[in-house]
């Protein structure tokens, strides 16, 4: 990764540090169980240790890393039950605001859904990325047309708390189609307040979404990593997610990935000693008469 480029020369170096960090997260450059060191990020990012660690220590507070005790910090593994926690979280929240939209006399606030998401199939975008990033506008703009800012805050909080492992469902193919289709839809029944069935349609639209999230596989996770081939801690690391999408507990997972990343590098420092001692053989031991130099 190349150093920081920063947007504002002024701009706080932690905050910087955070940002970025968490993208690389978010955006699975760094796997679940991606292992890491201040040292390592700081020369990444060309800055000091200390905004660094405060942004690894407010990455950590949120619940997206987890200090490793004598080897620094690493990604946390998904945690599924809490997404499903999350997910109906969600589906409570914006079925309240559906409702709420529905009784509203004007729907002057929804003119910029409207805008983005009744169009003609060729004004769509195809770009999964930022078709991902629309439908979490989308949602958030639903909830913040009913005017009420206390749910809009609690939905925002719900909505970063499950980004990192919402994308994944826009790297199946005719995700982007069925997006589109279905925002239209349920757009549409708001807009002819048909409450039922708008619930209805935002009901079966999340909770699509949530068991797609329970089909997420290893594949998926490399597919979805933005730049070049895992570091060299991520293929163990990884490997111990399966614990994970195979329904154990977090805890478990924590342990077994622990292990695994040590035992990884444990295999290649053994694997990179043998190469050395093969050639150190080869090198003292006599040739056949007559094999040439």
């Amino acid at each position: 990764m190349n150093p920081l480029p920063l947007v504002n020369p002024g701009q706080n170096l932690s905050e910087a540090a955070y940002e970025q960090i968490k993208r690389d997260v978010f955006e699975f450059r760094r796997l679940p169980g991606d292992r890491f060191t201040e040292n390592e990020i700081a020369r990444e990012l060309g800055m000091s240790r200390t905004p660094v660690r405060e942004a690894l220590n407010r990455l950590a507070q949120e619940g997206h890393l987890s200090v490793v005790a004598r080897s620094g910090w690493m990604v946390r593994p998904l945690d599924f039950a809490l997404f499903d926690q999350l997910y109906d979280a969600r589906i409570v929240l914006e079925l309240a605001a559906v409702r709420r939209l529905c009784e509203q006399e004007s729907a002057e606030a929804l003119g910029p859904l409207r805008d983005t998401w009744l169009v003609p199939a060729a004004s769509r975008l195809a770009d999964e990325r930022a078709v991902a990033a629309l439908d979490e506008q989308f949602h958030e703009l639903l909830v913040v047309a009913t005017g009420n800012l206390v749910m809009a805050q609690m939905h925002r909080d719900v909505t970063e708390r499950i980004r990192i492992i919402r994308r994944l469902d826009f790297t199946d193919a005719g995700r982007v189609t069925a997006t589109y289709d279905e925002h239209a839809q349920l757009l549409r029944s708001i807009l002819r307040r048909k409450g039922d069935h708008a619930c209805l349609l935002l009901r079966s639209h999340i909770e699509t979404s949530k068991r797609a999230v329970r089909k997420i596989t290893l594949h998926r996770l490399f597919m979805a990593r933005s730049a070049g081939a895992a570091p060299a801690t991520a293929v163990p690391a990884v490997a111990a997610m399966a614990s994970v999408l195979s329904g154990r507990a977090p805890a478990a997972t924590a342990m077994a990935a622990q292990g695994a990343t040590k035992a990884g590098r444990g295999a290649a420092t053994g694997a990179t000693a043998g190469r050395a001692a093969g050639r150190a053989g080869r090198a003292g031991a006599p040739r056949p008469a007559g094999q040439p130099v």
